[in-house]
């Protein structure tokens, strides 16, 4: 059903990284989500008002703000659509995650708003009424909601939309709260025991839970997140796979919307080739990254020296003393400065992002020592810098 669906309604499907092509499965998600949550509101709320129960009628009106999110999902989608402009340079891309911020707070307030009810349910409880038809109408939900969980979670990963992650995130949560509410009726018409409202306070909670996370989703990217590792190695590998380009450092990667990203990074060039050859070599790359990679990338160039023995010797032996200390850290930028009397080492320090300035110092002072240490006339000139990739997973230096 998935595919035929995306294959019927979106036209050139495969090409992800157009525009035009992510807002077509946002608006497919958006209204098939609409379609899906209208009906099982319905069908829940009857439900519920026939049966009393707190519990249904709280899980029919997650449906509703489920299908309230929807709508605003595809007002989101369509907005973040928008191109650039001379007051948005980058777009509206971010829209998309307010759009999805306004829906966590939707979710969040159903939630509360049932559990203050579910509460009042547990103090003054009302007699059920059980009707098979009643279970069976919930299990079908159940099979809906799972589907419809699948389908987000089958086109986020095609389009990499952390929106469409987080709803089938939420349409998971519904599968078990609904779950829970059928179990709470068969507990009663087994044993005649009223734990609707309980069930009712769980229902709530993890309505609230899901909000939150969806709001916890949506805020890292409009903060400012760490580069993910994978991105990291795919525009390091790109960018060095260059003949003229001997490695890079200090990437920075600005997310201004799904799809829309600006970095920025250094590459070192030998500091013995014409800089208009090397400058030649940065402006193709920078090209090709936007076509290839969808990027819009800045590369600043760092010249290093390739042929003096005695600079590679004393930055070798820097790296090999960095990696002794802390192998998390690394240094670029690294030069040789001979004084009359002493010889100047100049170069970057980059340690994780969670580094205090008490450990920054610290490792700054030993790694100092450790080089004087190996030729008293060493003197340090370093420049501590923050590593920006996010440390879930190993990245090479």
């Amino acid at each position: 059903m998935t595919e035929f669906l995306i294959r019927h309604f979106i036209k050139d499907y495969k090409d992800v990284e157009k525009i035009s092509v992510r807002t077509a499965y946002g608006v497919l998600a958006s209204i098939v989500g609409i379609f899906c949550n209208v009906f099982l509101f319905a069908v829940k709320f009857a439900v519920g008002l026939v049966m009393r129960s707190v519990s249904v009628t709280a899980d029919a009106f997650n449906n509703l703000s489920d299908a309230g999110s929807s709508i605003i999902s595809f007002v989101g989608v369509k907005m973040a659509e928008k191109p650039a402009d001379k007051d948005h340079p980058f777009g509206h891309g971010r829209i998309e995650y307010i759009a999805a911020l306004v829906v966590s707070f939707l979710v969040l307030e159903v939630g509360f708003t049932f559990l203050k009810d579910s509460i009042g349910k547990i103090r003054n409880p009302e007699t059920l009424n059980f009707q098979l038809v009643s279970v069976v109408i919930l299990i079908l939900s159940i099979a809906v909601k799972l589907w419809l969980g699948l389908f987000n979670r089958k086109l986020g990963e095609k389009i990499d939309s952390k929106v469409m992650m987080a709803v089938f995130t939420d349409s998971m949560g519904d599968v078990v709260t609904t779950a829970a509410t059928i179990l709470s009726l068969i507990f009663f018409a087994v044993t005649g025991i009223n734990i609707d409202g309980i069930v009712g306070v769980g229902v709530a909670l993890v309505v609230m839970w899901a909000g939150v996370g969806i709001a916890r989703d949506t805020l890292e990217p409009l903060i400012g997140e760490a580069i993910d590792p994978e991105v990291y190695r795919q525009i390091k590998h790109f960018v060095e796979g260059y003949d003229g380009i001997e490695g890079t450092h200090d990437l920075i990667v600005h997310n201004y919307g799904p799809g829309r990203s600006m970095a920025s990074i250094h590459a070192e060039v030998p500091n013995d080739v014409d800089i208009e050859k090397s400058h030649e070599i940065i402006d193709r790359i920078e090209r090709e990254a936007a076509k290839e990679l969808g990027i819009f990338l800045v590369i600043h160039m760092d010249p290093v020296e390739m042929k003096d023995k005695s600079v590679l010797r004393i930055r070798d032996k820097a790296v090999q003393i960095l990696n002794d200390l802390d192998p998390s850290s690394s240094l670029h930028d690294f030069r040789v400065v001979h004084g009359e009397h002493q010889i100047n080492l100049i170069f970057d320090l980059v340690v994780p992002i969670d580094y205090d300035d008490e450990k920054k110092d610290a490792l700054t002072l030993r790694l100092t020592e450790r080089l004087k240490g190996a030729d008293p006339r060493y003197e340090c000139v370093i420049t501590v810098e923050s590593d920006y990739v996010a440390q879930d997973s190993p990245v090479e230096k």
